[in-house]
């Protein structure tokens, strides 16, 4: 079993930025893709940031693409999401998720590991 904790999120006006952290308390990620994903109320789930198991490749959702950065610190104890030039509709629970599977994209059944996600909201 993999606990994985989100923090970071929080209330910030459009055009600005945060940045989310996952962490995995006595693991690393080093033998996982990890995702970021995000629900907002009434919407379904949606995958807005992913990494595959090697940290080579990064894929985005059209929708942040040249706003949301995905990346690790240099031992992959964390993962972050930086967002930047934020909007209100980035306004949702954002998760952090873990899979076993070298790439899953933005497949939400292939991982097998979720945060308990954290808020974050975007004022106009």
């Amino acid at each position: 079993q993999v606990q994985l904790v989100e923090s970071g999120g929080g209330l910030v006006q459009a055009g600005g930025s945060l940045r989310l952290s996952c962490a995995a308390p006595g693991r690393t990620f080093s033998t996982y893709a990890v995702g970021w994903f995000r629900q907002a109320p009434g919407k379904e789930r949606e995958g807005v940031a992913a990494l595959n198991r090697s940290g080579a490749f990064t894929y985005y959702a059209d929708s942040v693409k040249g706003r949301f950065t995905i990346s690790t610190d240099n031992a992959k104890n964390a993962v972050y999401l930086e967002m930047n030039s934020l909007k209100p509709e980035d306004t949702a629970v954002y998760y952090c998720a873990a899979s076993a599977f070298n790439s899953p994209h933005f497949v939400s059944e292939a991982y097998e590991y979720w945060g308990r996600g954290t808020q974050v909201t975007v004022s106009s």
